[in-house]
């Protein structure tokens, strides 16, 4: 696992599920003071990620009317700008306790700049922490190298580990054996004491520290057949496929599809997004049509509400000309809905 997200060894741990994780993660790294007790995460971040830090703001005593900032893209924008997050920390950063971003945003598909946010917001004091669900084996990742204090992830997105599949985590090295308040587990401690079975708690030094019980085998089988697959394949050698798959989407998309039906909100640069583009569609009614038509013809994207498909061509397994049989498909079923 720790060589998908960029990590060493001792700092990727296989347990739980992504927002049980973000719970756990929280309990060490989010310590409000009555100077720094802000959260910092994206406007409609995905649900489970706002009810998580709300829950942890509130569980300390704090009002996330006061204590949770959520990042607005400008007026008439989709994508947040790299340079008003960075403006934000800046501004805000004294008062936040934890940056806590999506790796690649769940709606719009915006790939943020993990080691920018990283780096700015550690020069203002603060934790930094990522919601990577979207960007685990989507993305090339660095989290090591970037620096990043923690990060969580499903894998049964791009990873491919079946559905409810066991989730991860990343911890730095530099947290390995620090002095963390945390919630501590049998399968936490240090395995050369742990069948003493009345030894005080010796954390395991890294992200194992963290794991609380024994993973599901079944769970854990699935998901090493696909990360060997992940690593025969290579994250680089996927990404440069992907963004050419992408391109390739979003060539066809401005060619051939009338610009009064859909837009894109995903970011039309490469490195600000990952395989998905986020088609809106400027009427309700017809994209749920569409989506349906999509659906019967074997096109299997992600219909969000109120006017967003979302459309991921995987380099793992689709093909150029998967995406041009989806594009003609799109096409023919916009046309119908015009007779």
């Amino acid at each position: 696992m720790a060589h998908v997200v960029g990590a060493l060894d001792m700092e990727v741990a296989v347990m739980n599920s992504l927002t049980a994780n973000l719970h756990l993660m929280m309990v060490p790294f989010y310590r409000p003071t009555a100077e720094r007790h802000k959260i910092l995460i994206e406007y409609k971040a995905f649900p489970s990620d706002l009810y998580a830090v709300e829950s942890q703001i509130k569980f300390h005593g704090y009002d996330p009317a006061t204590s949770l900032i959520q990042l607005r893209a400008r007026d008439g924008e989709a994508a947040l700008r790299n340079e008003d997050i960075l403006e934000a920390i800046e501004r805000e950063g004294d008062s936040i306790a934890l940056v806590m971003l999506s790796g690649v945003q769940y709606y719009t598909g915006q790939l943020f700049r993990i080691a920018d946010i990283t780096a700015a917001a550690h020069k203002k004091g603060c934790v930094v922490g990522f919601d990577l669900a979207h960007a685990v084996g989507n993305v090339v990742l660095r989290l090591h190298e970037w620096n990043v204090d923690w990060a969580v992830w499903c894998n049964y997105k791009y990873i491919n580990a079946g559905p409810g599949a066991i989730g991860g985590c990343f911890v730095h090295e530099r947290h390995a054996l620090a002095d963390l308040t945390h919630f501590s587990g049998w399968w936490g401690h240090d395995l050369k004491t742990r069948f003493d079975m009345d030894a005080p708690f010796t954390p395991i030094a890294g992200a194992f520290r963290f794991r609380l019980s024994n993973p599901p085998v079944l769970q854990v089988a699935a998901l090493l057949a696909s990360l060997e697959l992940f690593e025969e394949a290579t994250m680089e050698r996927l990404r440069a496929k992907s963004e050419r798959l992408t391109a390739y989407l979003e060539l066809l998309l401005d060619r051939t599809i009338d610009a009064k039906h859909l837009s894109i909100l995903t970011p039309r640069t490469p490195q600000d997004r990952g395989c998905q583009l986020s088609l809106f569609f400027h009427d309700e009614h017809t994209v749920k049509r569409v989506n349906s038509n999509l659906q019967k013809n074997g096109c299997v994207c992600d219909y969000r509400k109120p006017n967003v498909i979302r459309v991921a061509p995987v380099p793992l397994y689709n093909s150029f000309s998967d995406v041009q049989r989806f594009v003609s498909i799109l096409r023919q079923s916009l046309e119908e809905q015009q007779e």
